[in-house]
């Protein structure tokens, strides 16, 4: 098949797939690691698709396996696989002043899920400036902790480095420096850098249409798009919500010996890191089953669309919920702040939702049967890997290299879309010329 005869959804598959190999080769090489020698297939396999699918989960600690070139290579996977390869190309196409042809244009409004082709170059301007700002924002932020505490030229890189992980939504970081794998425990109490990734987390997460509409319309909350208006009040709800879960479940538990402040600082962390970015400030492992389950929960949701985040997203949550309480009170059709949801937006929530789920449960039973690890932490490895989120209870490095390429492929299919990735398959440009009698089908 010919490039310019794939469709959209199958050229943005392929892209991140070449990606991925790219990476995987450069991570090869033995001038990634800090051994000096060359890296097992499996492994940086596994690497490039978590760095390139913004997940975060890995077979070995960023910080002390990889060298600085290879440290490079995992952070400029997290930027093209966060923004979208199409959104960097896009830019440099602009910068280059290359006029963008119609297709190039369809598949860069395919990879944020937006039908704005006509705005699409300003639309990319947009999210260039922004994760400019924002990202350069962030590290100037962490570098008043990181410089004095590591030295200038460490604390530079790590900041960036954190700065872009977080925005991106990949959870990779560079603290295994302190104690491997030990992500940002060890500053559950520092109210800087903690706020400073949240906030990040949450801009990158909220989507690059909802940003695109904030601003052209600024603070005016009337006129924004119906879907900017659900991101924002399922983001709020998600965040306060789970922020107020985790500290009643883990207050008198886990976080028993904690002040206060650093309790309620460790909630809101525990509340939007699992959406999707896979840092923690408390060990993941010791959390109590409660916090695990809900930890699963929001990880299976995840961020927005058109963001740098995975998951079903909270605008599925918010259509299955407005219809249900529509179906609920016998209403015909589904309507939110004045305006009505297609019936269509319901049937592929169904679709995502559903499709994850056999993904996720079909991952789960494969490892659980070639390996004994215990079911809860099994779910929050596979759950994490379809969410891209990162989180761990630590069993990542002992997956054998079959368990470690099933939960590359759940990340693969999380960042492309479980759906999309069965469309690059499945597609058909035509419709079937037969359509089969209805016959009505009792449910529920």
């Amino acid at each position: 098949m010919k490039i310019k005869q794939l469709s959209y959804v199958q050229a943005i598959a392929l892209g991140f797939l070449t990606v991925i190999a790219a990476g995987t080769i450069l991570l090869m090489l033995p001038l990634s690691s800090r051994s000096g020698e060359a890296t097992g297939f499996v492994t940086a396999l596994f690497t490039s698709v978590s760095a390139s699918c913004v997940t975060g989960l890995v077979l070995v600690d960023t910080a002390t396996y990889w060298s600085g070139f290879g440290q490079a290579i995992v952070l400029l996977l997290i930027q093209i696989g966060g923004l979208g390869f199409m959104t960097i190309a896009t830019l440099f196409s602009r910068l280059l002043r290359r006029r963008m042809s119609l297709r190039e244009r369809g598949v860069m409004a395919e990879s944020i899920n937006t039908v704005r082709v006509g705005r699409i170059l300003e639309i990319t301007t947009t999210i260039g400036l922004g994760t400019l700002i924002f990202e350069g924002t962030g590290a100037l932020l962490l570098a008043i902790r990181f410089i004095p505490e590591f030295g200038l030229g460490q604390g530079i890189w790590y900041s960036v480095f954190h700065s872009v992980s977080a925005f991106c939504n990949a959870g990779f970081d560079l603290m295994g420096v302190k104690a491997p794998f030990s992500s940002l425990v060890s500053y559950s109490d520092d109210a800087l850098v903690c706020v400073t990734i949240m906030l990040l987390i949450i801009l990158g997460g909220l989507g690059f249409l909802v940003w695109d509409d904030v601003r052209q319309k600024g603070l005016h909350w009337r006129r924004y798009d119906l879907q900017t208006k659900l991101v924002l009040v399922m983001t709020l709800a998600l965040i306060l919500g789970g922020a107020l879960l985790f500290f009643l479940i883990e207050r008198n538990r886990m976080n028993a010996d904690m002040p206060l402040g650093e309790q309620i600082l460790v909630s809101f962390f525990s509340a939007v890191t699992p959406r999707t970015a896979g840092f923690n400030s408390v060990d993941t492992a010791a959390l109590s089953d409660a916090s695990k389950l809900l930890t699963v929960i929001l990880m299976f949701i995840g961020g927005s669309p058109g963001s740098t985040a995975g998951g079903i997203k909270t605008t599925s949550v918010a259509v299955v919920l407005v219809f249900l309480f529509s179906g609920i009170r016998g209403r015909r059709g589904a309507y939110v702040f004045g305006r009505r949801i297609p019936d269509d937006a319901m049937k592929r929530t169904g679709m995502i939702v559903s499709t994850n789920l056999i993904l996720v449960l079909c991952g789960a039973l494969v490892l659980c049967g070639t390996q004994s690890l215990p079911l809860s932490d099994v779910l929050i490895e596979t759950f994490s890997a379809i969410g891209t989120v990162g989180m761990s209870t630590g069993i990542t490095r002992e997956l054998t290299n079959f368990s470690a390429l099933i939960v590359a492929l759940l990340m693969y299919c999380g960042r492309v879309g479980s759906v999309s990735f069965a469309m690059a398959l499945l597609e058909r440009r035509s419709d079937p010329p037969v359509t089969y009698p209805t016959e009505q089908v009792t449910v529920g």
